[in-house]
């Protein structure tokens, strides 16, 4: 632990209350001396612990207990959702297991208690359509002048999420567990010209999933959410370019508007689908605003959407 550190630990008269605690580590110390400060109390901690102590918290820890998905067959459908997104030109990604700290809640505005979050300046993914989103940011950087200012980014993984809301028991509501997910990044070119094809992009890749995997037709409901000067206009577009494109087999539905909705911007889908008889909401996504924060410009746009894949198993 450095000097100065422990310097500043041992001047705390007494027994600090816990607004101390709390100021001191996160406003007082920087992210190198928290970061030791936390590895030598892990250290110290693991060292105390015994065998029995390992396999009491192995048995006692949701977050660690296996999922009961088969997992020859998870990987399977994995590849093939992926072998499909490629067809239909999405660039897959094999994203890290975590994220910088605060990729929830920061751009996201997720309670970072329910995020597992870590040492080293990280926290383990929860979202991975987040980490999706600073990946296209750094791509679209990276390429700077040369960027087309109508080319759209596509990207797509399937990742296992790990999320701390306790639950309880109820149904399908499990601490970590696997997604597809997507994102097209883009700028604003006038009259939706990135909202529509983006939009329709993503239902076309879901449609060939679930015909080609389950012989099953999909229904999108759409819903108004704040965020754009005229969510109701962006919404009436998305469905006449649908229209447009002869959208055929996609059961296209009007849900209710929710114009103080924060996480998603002017417009939200539900992906829904019947397998075997059995009627699943599978999915959703919308526009947010996660690029125009991240690289500090209004024109930039971006769609997230992603389904849950152990559903789709049982």
């Amino acid at each position: 632990m450095g000097d100065e550190l422990q310097s500043e630990l041992e001047s705390i008269p007494g027994r600090p209350n816990r607004a101390d605690v709390i100021r001191l580590l996160a406003e007082d110390l920087s992210g190198s001396e928290l970061n030791t400060l936390l590895l030598e109390v892990f250290r110290a901690r693991t060292a105390a612990s015994s065998a029995a102590d390992l396999l009491r918290r192995y048995r006692e820890n949701r977050f660690v207990q296996p999922a009961a998905a088969d997992p020859i067959a998870l990987r399977r459908l994995e590849l093939a959702l992926l072998s499909i997104a490629v067809r239909h030109g999405a660039a897959p990604v094999q994203l890290s297991p975590v994220a910088p700290l605060g990729t929830a809640s920061v751009i996201a505005e997720v309670d970072q208690n329910n995020v597992v979050s870590a040492l080293r300046g990280t926290e383990v993914v929860s979202d991975a359509t987040n980490l999706l989103a600073l990946h296209a940011c750094e791509l679209i950087r990276a390429r700077g002048a040369s960027r087309r200012k109508e080319e759209r980014l596509r990207l797509c993984t399937t990742h296992r999420h790990v999320r701390a809301q306790f639950w309880g028991n109820a149904p399908g509501m499990l601490p970590h567990f696997h997604l597809f997910g997507q994102v097209t990044a883009g700028r604003d070119t006038g009259s939706y010209g990135f909202e529509k094809p983006a939009f329709w992009e993503h239902i076309a890749l879901y449609r060939a999933i679930f015909r080609e995997r389950f012989d099953a037709d999909i229904e999108v409901i759409l819903s108004a959410r704040g965020g754009y000067s005229d969510a109701e206009g962006l919404l009436a577009w998305i469905v006449a370019e649908g229209e447009a494109r002869g959208a055929g087999g996609i059961r296209l539905t009007i849900g209710a508007a929710k114009p103080d909705h924060r996480y998603y911007a002017g417009l939200q889908f539900t992906i829904k689908t019947t397998i075997a008889g059995k009627e699943l909401t599978i999915g959703d996504g919308g526009f947010v605003d996660w690029t125009q924060r991240l690289l500090g410009n209004k024109k930039e746009r971006l769609l997230i959407s992603a389904i849950g894949l152990e559903r789709l198993m049982s």
